[in-house]
């Protein structure tokens, strides 16, 4: 499963995700919806649907233009664009809910999964078997963390170093969950 290809070119992505790399991408937006439309995607609307390989294809070109910082705060706003289960009020529901979510904003076969394992009170790991780019992931988890955390709460997201990962030709790679 590699890194920036659908799992099949049926796949779609809804548009609220897909205008997440607008959102995400702040005083640059104008430049997002430039990439997306080089990718195929010519002006996203919320309750469309777009062809996963493009969205895959605009976050390749991100990642060799801009880098890990900005798919980071990609990541980021997708928590704050998607639809989530209505009964998601806490950090520990809402982890291991990112693969419903993310199974919510996508449709028309395999797309991978985040499988979320508490390992503590306040700690997780998350393996996501995806084809989406490490940084990106990264930044899900932390918001979504962030989101329905409790007031005060920080939420601390790292890459197991000791597991495999995407970035390194691996078809998951892993982060460990602190809050």
């Amino acid at each position: 499963m590699a890194l920036f290809k659908a799992y099949s070119p049926k796949v779609e992505v809804n548009g609220e995700t897909v205008l997440s790399i607008v959102s995400g991408m702040g005083a640059f937006k104008a430049h997002g919806l430039k990439i997306l439309k080089e990718s195929g995607i010519d002006s996203p609307k919320p309750g469309e649907w777009y062809s996963q390989q493009a969205w895959l294809n605009s976050f390749k070109i991100i990642s060799e233009k801009l880098g890990d910082a900005t798919l980071g705060m990609i990541g980021k706003s997708i928590p704050k664009n998607a639809k989530w289960p209505p009964q998601i009020d806490s950090v520990e529901k809402a982890l291991p809910s990112i693969d419903v979510a993310y199974h919510m904003n996508h449709r028309n076969g395999e797309i991978g999964h985040y499988a979320y394992e508490s390992t503590g009170k306040r700690s997780g790991k998350m393996v996501c078997n995806n084809p989406y780019p490490d940084a990106f992931d990264m930044g899900i988890i932390e918001s979504a963390g962030e989101i329905f955390s409790k007031k005060g709460d920080s939420i601390k997201v790292t890459q197991d170093s000791k597991a495999p990962s995407r970035s390194k030709g691996a078809d998951s790679s892993t982060f460990l969950i602190e809050w």
